[in-house]
């Protein structure tokens, strides 16, 4: 099926403003990055369909995003990471991949079950990785149990997923929605694409799932908690609901919701440093973990940079305490866990959310 190209969504959208900005302070960069070695390769440990596992996680060095391109989302300073000439070779990206393999075979004692591989922005988009190398990287991993490929919901086909579920390999799409409030999405994130694509792309994923023998592929949502120009409530409040819409989604069976952080090269970085944002409070993750508990997929959150103040934070006394509660919640998926650490600053967050406002943010730093 035909597709429109995220530059056509820009056009007549009023992102035209959102991304001329981008642009400006993309230009700022002045790194530059080896196509033959991968972004950032770590071990960790996820909770999936299967229970928790072992896991490698991948960020090859690609082009980019296409949409960071052309200006992107606010927080986003992944695109400055990108190799420049906007495309990476097959045999460059197998190299990267061959990097990420000899970590692990130096710092695990066992290949791990769940691969997950980012770009910065789409693997699908077969401009950023080529069919011939996701065929290839299918084929190294298809003695693994589960691949995590990232993608915008625009280049999420089913044929190709069955380069992984052909192989033997349980295939999950993580799609960067941001949020389930469309006017939120494309106004605070300067993402073009609407609550409606994802759905489409469930549905897509489904259907590969439908023609899977002996394994099964779905949908990991990530959210972002917070974007600018929310207030602290607001965020909370979009949340909570944009986890429960996504749950509800055929096929959607994880939802992680990321904390902002403040990222080089964004407009976040840029109200950031006039004082006009505050990332989210760590208390705000707790709280959205708790209410939506009960919702019928796993629910995780991984707090980048805790207790900094260009990441999730609280009062600096608590903040450690806290992550390791969200933590053990991702593992267990356990409300409870909270009801095991408090602070007196929670007293100053709950006046936050009451009376914070988004035309007078942030209330505290």
């Amino acid at each position: 099926m035909s597709r429109p190209s995220p530059e056509s969504y820009e056009r007549g959208r009023g992102m035209d403003a959102h991304n001329q900005v981008m642009r400006e302070i993309r230009a700022e960069k002045d790194k530059h990055y080896d196509p033959h070695e991968p972004t950032r390769v770590w071990l960790d440990e996820d909770n999936t369909p299967d229970g928790v596992v072992d896991s490698l996680t991948i960020i090859l060095n690609t082009g980019g995003c296409r949409w960071a391109r052309a200006g992107g989302c606010t927080m986003c300073g992944y695109v400055a990471e990108s190799v420049e000439g906007g495309s990476v070779t097959h045999e460059a990206l197998l190299d990267q991949i061959d990097v990420c393999l000899e970590h692990e075979a130096e710092n695990a004692a066992e290949p791990a079950d769940l691969i997950k591989i980012y770009t910065s922005g789409s693997f699908l988009d077969e401009r950023e990785v080529g069919a011939e190398t996701r065929a290839a990287i299918a084929e190294t991993f298809a003695d693994r149990e589960r691949i995590v490929v990232e993608s915008l919901p625009d280049f999420v086909d089913r044929e190709k997923l069955a380069d992984f579920t052909d192989v033997g390999l349980s295939t999950d799409v993580a799609v960067g929605l941001e949020t389930a409030t469309d006017r939120v999405r494309h106004d605070c994130v300067n993402k073009y694409f609407d609550f409606a694509d994802f759905e489409a792309a469930c549905e897509e994923v489904a259907e590969a799932d439908f023609d899977a023998e002996d394994v099964d592929a779905g949908v990991k949502a990530y959210l972002l908690l917070k974007p600018p120009f929310l207030s602290e409530s607001e965020a909370v409040e979009d949340m909570i609901s944009s986890v429960r819409r996504c749950a509800a989604v055929e096929g959607c069976h994880t939802v992680s919701m990321n904390p902002t952080n403040v990222q080089r090269y964004t407009m976040v970085d840029e109200l950031f440093f006039r004082g006009g944002y505050r990332p989210p409070w760590l208390w705000s993750v707790a709280r959205v973990l708790e209410a939506t508990a009960g919702v019928d997929a796993i629910v995780v959150s991984d707090p980048v940079g805790h207790g900094s103040d260009r990441g999730p934070h609280n009062c600096g006394e608590c903040d450690d305490r806290v992550q390791k509660a969200i933590k053990d919640f991702d593992r267990r998926q356990d409300p409870a866990v909270f009801e095991q650490v408090s602070c007196e600053c929670e007293a100053t967050w709950e006046y936050v959310l009451d009376e914070e406002t988004s035309y007078g943010m942030p209330l505290t730093r």
